[in-house]
């Protein structure tokens, strides 16, 4: 059983066998966070999961757990893991401050691809399927969907933040604090900045938006999650880690091997009744997670660029931000 947890300092992946007990899995989101004392929620719009029989097998709960995102939240009342840590959303990480103070987001970027981006010969297709790597630039998730659903269109990052902070204003009864973690007014002007990173909500509103469905496969887990699923057309995306790309078809040449036509003539969408090209998708990540082409924010090894600190994850890098004042860190690459 494979669950994704999302906590004050980041996201990670808890593993856990069929006999685990409630118990279990409050331990090791314990050691995950490194927060004693949490609330537990699950689904979207995020409902409160009851934790409360230790002894309780995991398989035993109403809900399903493999492959759910939990949010866990911190009831500590000094949480040193939520000092100086900046907000993080689903499938995301921190974004850079341009002058460090003593709450300013810590500075992550994601992890480089080792070798040459694989590909996956699709010879009944005349296709190759690959990978659009797109910038880093903290609009990952809104360039990799515009990509998708508008190529031909001008559209900036700053219009599709903004059409979602409207989309949020318009409905103040699901966009609740509950929902966002933030007052909706404050979601709505953080999201419109730059260094904002979208998850869950911002893709679940465009999906909506662009009446696509948007399936995202995790690289490191393997697991995908659909959303405004059942759509007449999908889009991929895979996400790793702290970063959103664009997985697309590309006319090639046999062998099919080599996808090297410009991305213009991509095909980027695909009828929701297509399974085959989730599988290549799947296939293509697992090439991925085979080239370590993501980031485990909870467990990852991080050095202070200003005094030369080593730590793991999020949790340890916000504790040394909120000791030292030090806000520059990055992931240290084996």
């Amino acid at each position: 059983m494979r669950v994704r947890i999302r906590g004050p300092g980041g996201s990670s992946i808890i593993v856990l066998g069929a006999e685990a007990t409630v118990e279990d899995l409050l331990l090791q989101i314990t050691e995950k966070t490194g927060v004693s004392k949490f609330d537990v929620k699950y689904g979207y719009p995020p409902k409160p999961l009851v934790l409360d029989q230790k002894s309780l097998l995991l398989s035993e709960l109403d809900i399903k757990l493999d492959g759910e995102q939990l949010t866990i939240g911190s009831k500590d009342e000094a949480d040193p893991a939520r000092e100086g840590a900046s907000k993080t959303q689903p499938g995301s990480a921190s974004s850079p401050s341009k002058k460090p103070n003593a709450s300013g987001p810590i500075a992550l970027k994601k992890r480089a691809m080792e070798s040459e981006v694989p590909e996956i010969p699709m010879p009944e297709r005349s296709a190759t399927l690959v990978l659009r790597v797109m910038p880093d630039d903290n609009s990952c998730l809104f360039r990799a969907i515009a990509a998708a659903v508008t190529p031909n269109d001008d559209l900036t990052m700053h219009e599709l933040r903004s059409f979602v902070a409207s989309q949020i204003q318009s409905d103040p009864q699901k966009y609740t604090k509950v929902v966002l973690e933030k007052e909706p007014d404050d979601y709505c002007r953080w999201i419109q900045t730059e260094a904002a990173w979208g998850g869950a909500i911002e893709i679940e509103l465009l999906a909506n938006h662009y009446d696509v469905e948007i399936c995202t496969v995790d690289v490191e887990s393997l697991s995908v999650l659909r959303f405004n699923e059942g759509a007449p057309n999908r889009i991929i995306l895979v996400y790793s880690g702290i970063h959103y790309d664009t997985v697309a078809q590309s006319p090639s040449e046999y062998p099919h091997t080599k996808a090297d036509n410009p991305p213009e003539v991509d095909v980027r969408q695909w009828p929701q009744y297509d399974e085959d090209i989730l599988v290549k998708a799947l296939e293509l990540c697992q090439k991925l997670n085979a080239k370590h082409y993501f980031t485990n924010t909870g467990s990852m090894p991080i050095k202070c660029n200003v005094c030369g600190w080593i730590g793991h994850g999020q949790v340890e890098a916000s504790q040394h931000a909120a000791q030292s004042g030090h806000y520059d860190m990055a992931e240290v690459t084996r």
